[in-house]
């Protein structure tokens, strides 16, 4: 396929050449001949498809009745909650995940990093939900799972063991929850799950939402076990509220520290809190970047699985407005994204997978603050989605 009158981020026209799903060439084709089958962009923007890095597919009711949340005010409070609703729910766990993924397709997204809770009252039902759903999609999105102990780990006796089970099974990635705030015991729980990463040679994605100076304490404890496990480049920490919270020469030193040893951060750019200070960060060198969380669940009926959308919530959690700006925003749903769940071929350039979206758009801030429905999306070379349905 050649993919023709599209214009870069900068304004010039471009094209793509897609070879055996993957780019063969981009730019300026115009002297080529053009050959294979040929699509004419009709001056669309030309952007990276996006990667949603943290989600909750198995907790979703995408597609459900309307609920709206229904839970106390504390973070155990919510926790029970969404156990009560889910144990109520009748849907299979792949279809409420099916019709969210397919939605996230529509909207641009070919690579997804979703949790997935193992905890002794469900056992590894949702892994094995979660991994037949890959199975289902995987000529059309990539997924990425974490074992994620929702409920507790340390402190609920039977889920170290489940843990290890769903790496065995085919989870990629060992999650962690609030060491402190949920476990009571940092370094109990940061041991064990450093251990089952090395274990199963696996990367960490660690849910931290314990505030101020005991999140802060959590967020280097987390450096010192990536360091003295030698897994610098495949952590990531997730929420961190609490380096919002923390003085600037504070937040140098950890920044500087994360940035060492390749730690990552999420944020969902939630209104009611504190996040990371994005621009301050990426300037350090850490790579941040954005994700939608819970997508109409228990916690919250908010959520649409529209990655140019969360870009936006990021640019105006800061009150950004300039392209400069704009763009980091956006950099924080693909190329950022795609760097902290490790996507080696991912992007606009030569050899990377040929996974990208025409927008009507004028430029990327344009894109940012008016988020069309118009998109084509295209998934190793072909397009599979377009103005919001699948083909």
């Amino acid at each position: 396929m050649l993919y023709t009158n599209l214009r870069d981020a900068a304004g010039a026209t471009v094209a793509v050449r897609c070879e055996e799903g993957r780019i063969a060439d981009i730019g300026d084709l115009s002297g080529q001949g053009l050959g294979g089958q040929v699509q004419d962009g009709g001056g669309r923007l030309l952007m990276p498809a996006f990667v949603e890095p943290h989600v909750h597919l198995d907790k979703t009711l995408y597609g459900e009745p309307w609920r709206a949340c229904t839970a106390g005010p504390t973070l155990r409070d919510y926790i029970d909650n969404e156990r009560r609703v889910l144990a109520a729910q009748t849907t299979p766990i792949a279809v409420r995940a099916g019709r969210l993924v397919e939605r996230l397709l529509c909207y641009g997204t070919t690579a997804i990093r979703s949790h997935v809770d193992v905890a002794p009252d469900i056992g590894l039902a949702h892994v094995e939900a979660l991994l037949a759903l890959r199975e289902t999609w995987r000529d059309l999105i990539d997924m990425q799972f974490v074992a994620f102990p929702q409920t507790g780990l340390l402190c609920r006796p039977g889920t170290t063991d489940l843990m290890r089970e769903a790496m065995r099974m085919g989870v990629e990635t060992v999650g962690g929850l609030d060491p402190a705030g949920i476990d009571g015991d940092p370094d109990g729980q940061l041991r064990f799950i450093f251990a089952l990463a090395e274990e199963f040679g696996a990367g960490l994605d660690i849910h931290l939402h314990d505030k101020g100076e005991l999140g802060a304490c959590q967020v280097e404890r987390i450096a010192d076990y990536t360091q003295g496990a030698g897994l610098g480049g495949r952590v990531m920490i997730s929420h961190a509220y609490c380096l919002g919270m923390v003085s600037q020469a504070r937040l140098a030193g950890i920044g500087r520290r994360l940035a060492d040893l390749g730690i990552s951060l999420m944020t969902s750019a939630p209104a009611e809190t504190p996040i990371p200070p994005v621009e301050a960060l990426t300037k350090m060198g850490v790579t941040v970047c954005c994700g939608s969380d819970g997508i109409r669940d228990a916690w919250s009926p908010v959520g649409n699985g529209d990655m140019l959308e969360r870009a936006y919530l990021t640019a105006y959690k800061y009150d950004w407005c300039r392209e400069a700006e704009f763009a980091l925003a956006l950099d924080c749903a693909t190329g950022q994204a795609a760097r902290a769940i490790g996507l080696a071929d991912y992007g606009l350039h030569v050899g990377a997978r040929a996974d990208f979206l025409m927008v009507d758009a004028e430029t990327p801030g344009d894109a940012l603050c008016r988020r069309p429905a118009q998109r084509r999306v295209v998934r190793a070379g072909r397009v599979v989605a377009e103005d919001g349905r699948m083909l």
